[in-house]
Parts: C-alpha cells; sequence; structure tokens
C-alpha cells in the first residue's frame, strides 16, 4: 500500500514521511530551547537577560509557551494550531533578533517556513484550503 488515509484524504508514504522528518526539525528546535530555558542555564539567562535585555522571570513562561507550541504542533489532532501558535512565537523570535541587529532572525524565520512546509506534506486537508496551482501552459494555452 503506497497510500495512507488523513482524515479521508489520501496521501503517499513518501510525502506523509518527508512531512514528518521536515516537521521534527522545528519541533526539535523549539523542545531545546525550551529545556535551556525551563532548566536556568547560565548562557541562555545570560543571552535573554543581558543581550536580549528580558526579565529573568520571563524566561520561564517563554520556555513553557515555547514547549506548548512544540507539543500541540506535534500532536496530529492539534497541529494547525501548533502551527499558528508556533508562527506567532517564532515572529517574536525574529523581532527579537532583528531588534538587537542578529542574522540569527533568519533560523527562526525558517523553523516557521519548515514546520508549514512539514504540515502541508502530512496533511494532504491543508492542500485543499492552500492549494499549489500551476501556470497555464504556453502549448495548451489554456486555464490553471
Amino acid at each position: 500500500m503506497s497510500e495512507i488515509s488523513a482524515g479521508g484524504v489520501h496521501v503517499g508514504r513518501g510525502r506523509l514521511w518527508a512531512g514528518r522528518i521536515i516537521s521534527a526539525l522545528p519541533v526539535l528546535g523549539l523542545v531545546f530551547s525550551a529545556v535551556g530555558k525551563l532548566r536556568g542555564q547560565a548562557e541562555v539567562m545570560e543571552m535573554f537577560t543581558g543581550h536580549f535585555g528580558y526579565p529573568q522571570q520571563t524566561l520561564t513562561i517563554i520556555g513553557v509557551l515555547e514547549l506548548s507550541c512544540a507539543v500541540l504542533y506535534a500532536i496530529p489532532q492539534t497541529a494547525v494550531l501548533g502551527a499558528i501558535l508556533m508562527t506567532g512565537y517564532l515572529g517574536g523570535a525574529v523581532a527579537t533578533h532583528v531588534r538587537v541587529s542578529e542574522t540569527a532572525w533568519v533560523f527562526a524565520a525558517v523553523l516557521g517556513a519548515l514546520a508549514w512546509l512539514g504540515l502541508y506534506l502530512r496533511d494532504p486537508r491543508l492542500g485543499e484550503l492552500l492549494p499549489l496551482r500551476r501556470l497555464p501552459s504556453a502549448r495548451t494555452g489554456g486555464n490553471p
């Protein structure tokens, strides 16, 4: 069997596994980052309080929010909500890095893009909401 049913819509095994692998990258990135904040590691504390200017008491809240986004995204039933929340969280990360003139904002932006790409590949219902359309062929001259 080369297709799997996801919410009544069939998706190929290759596409499904590619989506799962791509989706794992933002989950792992957020979990790794959240653990650093929740453990209160000295270098993480210094970066967030000194370099970024966040109050120390906010790191636990930020870590919990980050971990919550990753968990919601990893659960298939809540993956779309998780992707939306993860996008908002990563948007804040982009803003934080841009504010201090760091180019590391690219990493957060790429994680956000990978989250949506992974979800698009593993959940065919998202493709129905956001269809990728082909340009009309010059040979046929027809509409898409």
